[in-house]
């Protein structure tokens, strides 16, 4: 097996065979079908496709509500259940790396990218003409922070406040704090133990309920944004736009397909047993809203509980290869579009900023966008008001910003469950041959 242990193929971790449904009842064609209906009415009636907007916020928020509650119960259950914490500590420091290695991977394929494509020339903007007030909110947002301002934000004002805000990290670590607590006191914390392990399959049981709804929250989410940005506003950015979203597939393809290889599964049969989750995110602009079904499909394929509870949340916040790669082509184009020229020095600190700042920076729509504006303000003589030239198509820049980052961090789970010798190559390759279809 190389560098991946081998293990003992287990029966009660395969994916069990799926029920065939009707194809009418499979989750992504009932998704597949609300996007195409939206794409049809943004184009057709673009004002009643902007009024569907409050249908796919609602479906966002009524996920995002149970996130925090999920990833709570799943990490504090999957510690207390683990009998050696050194393991603990062995795959956050693993994920850890391979999370920084592949994400500066990620910035520096954007910035040789945009030093080869040149997706800003010709622009030739002249920045006083530009709207400044339109990134006036995102810039007041905006803030580089140091390390020590970054590590701080870790830790929550009160155990309360971090579910108050659904901060991921905040709640992975009081869920941390819980789970060694937990784990420490032993069969003293078994009936609390059992308590939330009853709890997290309720979550789960609602989870699935909720995602009934998806195709009415991705058709809201759709409609809205064809039907106020429209196909037309495309037209001048269709450089940078085809650009961002051809190297996003090629860094699927080549870059975590050859991670992939190397840890004997395919990407390929990987992309299609989360296609339900590629398609909502894709609809919807937000990688947070994959992180139920996604943690539920993984623990599927044999990842355990406790190490899928680590890894995905922490992934959501420092495993963000989308927003690496749209914060250094970005930067790069707004310098080239405001005829701004770039030393080879102020690109490596873009770039050394962007390490940074691209943490946290995944999920929430407009949070890439306020993580690079803080990003540009290191250098004076880019014009952060260029940001204006690209706010108008940040929405259709989110669709694979947010997909790369949800793909990525499934990916790493795999990886560091192989690395890990939780799974045995060919079961993995099973279970992706065997997905499970989720009914909608």
């Amino acid at each position: 097996m190389g560098i991946f242990p081998a293990v003992q193929a287990d029966s009660a971790n395969a994916a069990p065979a799926s029920t065939k449904l009707p194809f009418y009842r499979v989750l992504w064609v009932q998704v597949l079908v609300a996007i195409a209906l939206a794409v049809v009415l943004g184009y057709v009636d673009p004002a009643r496709a902007i009024a569907m907007k409050p249908l796919g916020d609602a479906f966002i928020r009524v996920i995002s509500m149970i996130i925090s509650l999920i990833i709570f119960c799943t990490v504090v259950t999957g510690i207390a259940g683990m009998e050696n914490l050194k393991k603990v500590g062995r795959i956050g420091g693993l994920a850890l790396i391979y999370f920084e290695v592949v994400s500066t991977i990620a910035l520096l394929i954007g910035l040789l990218v945009g030093n080869i494509v040149h997706p800003g020339a010709n622009f030739n903007v002249n920045v006083s003409t530009l709207d400044a007030k339109a990134v006036a909110d995102y810039a007041g947002q905006a803030k580089a922070q140091s390390v020590t301002e970054f590590l701080m934000h870790i830790i929550p004002t009160t155990v309360v406040d971090a579910f108050a805000k659904g901060d991921i990290l905040e709640v992975v670590f009081v869920a941390l704090l819980f789970g060694f607590a937990l784990s420490a006191a032993g069969a003293r914390a078994a009936p609390l133990v059992e308590i939330i392990n009853s709890l997290t399959n309720v979550v789960f049981d609602v989870t699935r309920i909720l995602m009934k709804f998806a195709p009415v929250g991705a058709f809201g989410a759709m409609a809205y944004t064809v039907g106020k940005f429209g196909l037309a506003s495309l037209g001048p950015l269709v450089k940078l736009i085809a650009t961002f979203w051809l190297t996003s597939a090629l860094f699927v393809v080549l870059v975590l397909g050859a991670i992939a290889w190397a840890a004997s599964f395919s990407i390929f049969r990987f992309l299609a047993y989360i296609k339900e989750e590629i398609l909502l995110v894709l609809a919807v602009s937000s990688s947070e809203i994959a992180i139920p079904n996604l943690m539920a499909k993984l623990e599927k394929l044999g990842c355990s509980k406790s190490l899928v509870g680590l890894v995905v949340p922490t992934g959501f916040t420092f495993n963000t290869d989308g927003t690496s790669l749209y914060m250094t082509m970005a930067a790069l184009f707004v310098a080239q579009a405001t005829n701004t020229h770039l030393t080879l020095t102020q690109q490596l600190t873009i770039l050394a900023v962007a390490v940074l700042t691209s943490k946290g920076a995944s999920g929430v729509q407009g949070a890439s966008f306020i993580a690079l504006v803080a990003t540009l303000s290191v250098i004076p003589t880019i014009p952060v008001a260029g940001m204006a030239l690209i706010l108008g198509i940040d929405r259709f820049l989110s669709m694979f910003r947010a997909l790369v980052n949800m793909i990525g961090n499934g990916v790493a789970t795999l990886v560091l469950a192989r690395w890990e010798g939780e799974l045995e190559a060919d079961m993995l390759r099973r279970n992706l041959t065997r997905p499970v279809e989720v009914a909608g």
